[in-house]
């Protein structure tokens, strides 16, 4: 089985870090301080096109001080307290390695910054494939998920993609794989029901339990 996992409120405990960011950075532009609600709305898309959802009222120029900022405020707020895998994700992960399953993640993040966390957290390596969102199409487009399955040569029926979001769930749906909601994350677990995912996970460790693996 190929599994493929979000990042972000799937195996890392980083959304709060995340709205906060965001938040100090609209406070340092003098912009309108977005509600934690509206943040996490946008949480596992591609920064550009999340801070167009997020202040669809600002300029591409606008767009660029913002994301600078954020990128600025998330380091720096990391470094000082870096995010942590959610309970039962390391133990997870290295059980379904250890019983032969493929495994990569398909994020929202940047190229640097998802090669960062994962030098920080000693899992350089651990993923047999990675793809973010400024290397291929953001999320719900599912290039990026065509794309893991070319690198493996496998078929959608052999795939499932496990995330926090609509847009995890719809991109799923969109490349023709099984989906595993988590309750835990950015989106509440009733805006995933309707995707009908195969699986919806309170702890991460209860994906060992699926009867497909």
């Amino acid at each position: 089985m190929l599994l493929i996992f979000d990042w972000d409120g799937t195996l890392s405990d980083s959304t709060g870090l995340i709205t906060r960011a965001m938040q100090q950075s609209a406070e340092d532009l003098g912009w309108p301080i977005p509600e934690a609600a509206a943040v996490q709305n946008i949480i596992g898309l591609g920064l550009p096109e999340a801070l167009h959802l997020l202040f669809p009222d600002q300029d591409d120029e606008g767009h660029g001080l913002l994301r600078d900022r954020y990128r600025s405020n998330y380091l720096r707020a990391d470094q000082a307290q870096p995010s942590e895998l959610f309970p039962g994700v390391m133990e997870t992960l290295t059980r379904l390695r250890d019983d032969g399953h493929q495994m990569a993640v398909a994020t929202g993040k940047s190229r640097v910054g998802l090669d960062r966390v994962l030098k920080v957290m000693g899992l350089d390596g651990f993923f047999h494939a990675t793809r973010c969102a400024d290397e291929t199409a953001s999320k719900p487009h599912p290039l990026m998920l065509h794309q893991l399955l070319e690198a493996f040569r496998a078929e959608p029926s052999s795939a499932v993609m496990v995330g926090d979001t609509e847009y995890d769930m719809e991109m799923g749906r969109r490349a023709g794989m099984d989906r595993i909601a988590v309750s835990y994350g950015a989106h509440t677990i009733d805006r995933l029901h309707p995707y009908e995912p195969a699986l919806c996970l309170d702890q991460f460790d209860e994906l060992l339990r699926w009867d497909r693996l």
